[in-house]
């Protein structure tokens, strides 16, 4: 249970590792942003520039940059949750259903109400 969906770090070109503080299914559902001085964005890319620790965390993890990407002195970091908008859950009639499948569900629907909801702010 969180409101949490991003986190934000300034670069000082020696730290690698961020943390994010927010639940991710997949590592698909993390988009990392580098924002420049100037204000440009840059979106980078899973196992190129980054990679992801504690998937499936509700505490979360970290994010760490490989070497020869590590963000610079000037450089923002965001770490942003994009959870896919798709329906994945399949209802069957008469087959027994588990509560941990409605929660991952309910859970799914609350992220991207919550993406959406920050997105219009």
């Amino acid at each position: 249970s969180t409101t949490t969906i991003k986190n934000s770090y300034n670069g000082n070109g020696s730290t690698s590792a961020f943390n994010y503080t927010f639940k991710i299914s997949a590592q698909s559902e993390m988009q990392v942003i580098i924002r420049s001085s100037t204000g440009s964005e840059t979106v980078k890319t899973l196992s190129s520039h980054y990679t992801i620790s504690n998937v499936g965390n509700a505490g979360g993890g970290a994010v760490t940059f490989q070497s020869g990407h590590i963000p610079a002195s000037g450089e923002t970091v965001l770490l942003r949750r994009s959870t896919p908008k798709t329906q994945a859950m399949d209802l069957i009639d008469n087959d027994p259903m588990s509560a941990d499948t409605i929660e991952t569900a309910h859970d799914k629907v609350i992220s991207i109400t919550q993406e959406l909801h920050r997105m219009t702010r």
